[in-house]
């Protein structure tokens, strides 16, 4: 690898503000973290325009400059000499990141953290659910009647659908009580055990509480002439996280005060018994009430003011994603399904998906560049599918216009909805496929919801984006008439030339294919919840979602570098091609839990050969995403990444990158 330059370091140095605004400084295998003092200070134009940045941004209260692998080694330990700092682990930087935020801005990144990892089995909720509604809702196939009554025989069918369906949400509690504490750093085990007593058959089921006080005959407990209701808590998100809080700490606490040899008999026992005590005894019935209230506070709200209500959610959704807000929705969502038996949020949300990758893919017809074509029409797929970020951050946010005109069309589209009361019976499906939750009898006005959050993005954007194309022709014509700039004309000429020459040496390419060192689903660098990867800031490449944890050699070659942590390595091919490859996203974070390298820095490798295995249930477990990213580090001279294949990926037997070679290099 070249010696870096030191002035750039320098410089980097000063763009973030200079030494004194650097409260901690570490570094992962692609990027310098920095945890700063004052981010205002940040000069961004200046990182933009030194060469050893390839990108930047802000994010969970850390600034990431992304350097690339190899390089970015140098670049640290150079900035550690310049400012005479001391070295900081990761767990340093994401402390004093932590601080930097705002109470509301932790609370929504605990909330983000506690609802990502149980996403997939709301998500296979809500997918069944809408196959359950399509075979039991009426005027679908039939006029006034449900497919199952027409065809009984598929009653049953629907029956075990709706079963498997609806078990992710009648013990929503159990989840939520194994994420929550384990997040709060108690022992997951007892999270379940807790979520189970919250829902356990003996308990009146919170869906019949209402009818029940009415009624008058809600069964209660007599404790010493004190009546607490014997009621669970289904469907309800307040009462498991408090109670799992309080698990987590009275757990911590009996570990730090208990001898070891009798843990096994107390720690357990007498933290499960007093949170219980005290779930059913006041957490439970405070929190279901502040629950109640917060619900019907909103469900009031949006019946005053409906129009209004849809157009704030509807157009603000996708600004919400931005700030990682959205998250907090997660739990409103769950609570108006539980409480009033369908949300009318998560209709929107879907729509703001839609509406932003339809201005992403407007994007397609505006850019010129082939890179900038091919990632507004990945990104905006993966859009309407309901994964936004790529879109967002890769596309929409970058040119500002396509995201304001998204954001535009999901306003517009929720004032439809809100004022039609379009209801989802569960979450987890976004995009077009988010019409498999909304209740049958609502799809006119969902699929109307979807022409508009379709047309006008993808319109607008497209209409002023080449309005914009337009006026800067314009000008560039009119300063060349003047005299006053030749250096289009200039670059066009040596683009021209440029592509002469490489026609011609042709004879002096080599072809070198990549086989896939991972098995699994070859998918494109967009799709990758990273914009250091999915804006390809370090190089081209792919990505895959792996089907098994284990990573191959791809080549014949050594381990040029092996992440301390393991989840990252970059391996050099005999025609000196380096490639990296970063098992998923953010697991930096687990300081080498759950990988096992079979090889080390400096290792020779033969083709086939097993180098690293990491445990996909852990990395599912702390809710970072698995999709693993396969790059060709920008840099290596006479080598750039001819193509980029598509389809299932099995190692050492499809080819994931063709790399073009230059013999003279």
């Amino acid at each position: 690898m070249a010696n870096i330059d030191r002035k750039n370091v320098e410089r980097i140095i000063e763009a973030v503000g200079g030494k004194d605004n650097i409260e901690a400084a570490t570094h992962c295998v692609t990027r310098l973290r920095f945890a700063l003092a004052d981010e205002s200070k940040v000069d961004s134009k200046a990182l933009d325009e030194n060469e050893l940045v390839k990108g930047q941004f802000f994010t969970q209260g850390q600034f990431q400059v992304v350097i690339g692998p190899g390089l970015v080694d140098q670049v640290y330990n150079e900035m550690i000499h310049l400012t005479g700092g001391a070295r900081s682990s990761k767990d340093d930087v994401k402390t004093l990141a932590s601080k930097k935020q705002n109470p509301l801005q932790r609370a929504i990144k605990t909330l983000a953290d506690i609802f990502i990892p149980i996403l997939p089995a709301i998500v296979m909720a809500g997918l069944l659910l809408g196959i359950n509604n399509i075979l039991t809702g009426p005027d679908i196939f039939y006029p006034g009647q449900s497919l199952i009554e027409v065809h009984p025989e598929w009653a049953d069918v629907a029956s075990i659908i709706n079963l498997i369906a609806s078990t992710a949400f009648t013990f929503l509690p159990v989840l939520i009580g194994w994420s929550a504490v384990r997040q709060f750093g108690g022992s997951p085990l007892l999270g379940i055990v807790l979520g189970l007593i919250l829902v356990n058959p003996d308990l009146m089921s919170a869906y019949q509480y209402a009818d029940a006080k009415l009624a008058g005959t809600v069964p209660v407990w007599n404790l010493f002439g004190f009546e607490v209701e014997k009621i669970g808590y289904q469907g309800q998100v307040l009462p498991v996280l408090v109670s799992a809080y309080i698990l987590a700490k009275i757990e911590k606490l009996l570990n730090k005060r208990v001898h070891d040899s009798i843990k096994l008999l107390v720690v357990a026992p007498v933290a499960l018994l007093v949170t219980g005590f005290l779930a059913f005894i006041v957490v439970g019935p405070v929190t279901f009430a502040i629950g109640n209230v917060l619900t019907s506070g909103l469900v009031s709200i949006f019946e005053s003011f409906t129009a209004l209500g849809g157009l704030i959610y509807g157009g603000l959704y996708s600004l919400l994603v931005i700030t990682g807000m959205h998250h907090t929705f997660l739990a409103v969502d769950i609570q108006l399904i539980g409480s009033q038996g369908g949300t009318f949020l998560w209709p929107m949300l879907a729509l703001a998906n839609i509406a932003q990758g339809a201005a992403a893919l407007a994007m397609m017809f505006i850019a010129k560049e082939q890179k900038a074509k091919g990632l507004a029409v990945t990104s905006s797929i993966s859009a309407f599918l309901g994964v936004t970020e790529p879109a967002i951050f890769g596309v929409n946010v970058r040119h500002r216009y396509p995201f304001i005109f998204g954001m535009i069309g999901s306003g517009i589209a929720g004032v439809l909805l809100a004022l039609n009361n379009v209801l989802a019976s569960s979450i987890g499906v976004g995009g077009i496929p988010g019409f498999l939750s909304i209740f049958p009898n609502q799809w006119g006005v969902f699929f109307l919801g979807i022409a508009i959050v379709l047309v006008i993005p993808f319109t607008g954007t497209l209409l002023y984006g080449r309005y914009q194309v337009s006026r800067q022709s314009s000008q560039q014509v009119h300063s060349s008439s003047d005299g006053m700039v030749a250096k289009p004309q200039t670059e066009t000429n040596a683009t021209i030339n440029r592509i002469a020459n490489e026609n011609n040496n042709n004879s002096n390419q080599r072809m070198i294919e990549i086989a896939a060192p991972i098995s699994g689903q070859i998918v494109p660098l967009s799709e990758v919840p990273d914009p250091a990867f999915a804006e390809k800031q370090m190089g081209q490449g792919i990505a895959i979602k792996p089907s098994e944890g284990k990573v191959y050699a791809p080549f014949d070659g050594t381990v040029a570098h092996l992440i301390k942590s393991k989840h990252a390595l970059i391996l050099t091919d005999v025609h000196g091609i380096q490639i990296l490859i970063h098992v998923g996203i953010n697991t930096v974070s687990l300081k080498g839990e759950g990988f096992t390298s079979y090889v080390e820095t400096g290792s020779s490798i033969s083709k086939g050969q097993l180098l690293l295995e990491f445990d996909q249930e852990r990395i599912e477990q702390a809710g970072l995403p698995m999709i693993t990213p396969i790059i060709v580090p920008d840099g290596q001279k006479g080598i750039q990444v001819a193509k980029e294949y598509e389809g299932a990926a099995i190692q050492n037997k499809e080819p994931v990158l063709r790399v073009s070679l230059s013999l003279e290099s």
